[in-house]
């Protein structure tokens, strides 16, 4: 099941390196056609729509890697049987938010499907293709935050520590 998990959370990460390319391409083709006097319409969505599903889809590989920016002023003083508990409690709220937030997204690419909502852009692209990436991105994240409560009620939950952002602070 690990193999499993740590497999769906680096394919996410993965996609979303895929979506940050054409993010990329998009932004140099604006560019390049502003440059060389011609248009091409809706590349300025669809940097939008790749920005987003870039940022949705990184979500649960950048929880599990620790790079979620947390306020530890807290955790950090107590000890025990406390820091477990508030541990615990954080990961539970967390995980019911980020379940919530994910059947919001899941609703809103279903419900912008049903109604057939299209972008208002030059583009008029059908509004739940690009809502289909944060849904996904929702979904994933919500199973990355039910696996790091699991792991901490079973005490066998890594915290990583990013060394790059330790430097930092």
């Amino acid at each position: 099941m690990r193999k499993l998990l740590n497999g769906l959370y680096d394919s996410a990460a993965a996609l979303a390196a895929l979506f940050l390319v054409g993010l990329l391409l998009m932004v140099l083709l604006s560019i390049v056609s502003r440059q060389l006097h011609f248009h091409v319409p809706g590349t300025d969505a669809y940097a939008g729509y790749l920005m987003a599903a870039t940022g949705f889809l990184a979500l649960a590989h950048t929880l599990k890697r620790g790079e979620h920016i947390r306020v530890t002023l807290l955790i950090n003083a107590l000890h025990g049987r406390w820091k477990k508990a508030m541990e615990v409690w954080s990961l539970g709220v967390a995980a019911v938010l980020a379940v919530l937030f994910a059947l919001y997204s899941c609703k809103l690419a279903w419900q912008s499907h049903g109604f057939n909502d299209v972008s208002t852009a030059s583009d008029a692209t059908p509004l739940w293709i690009p809502q289909l990436a944060m849904a996904l991105g929702t979904v994933i994240l919500a199973i990355a935050f039910v696996d790091e409560l699991v792991l901490e009620l079973r005490g066998q939950r890594q915290t990583a520590t990013p060394s790059e952002a330790l430097r930092n602070e």
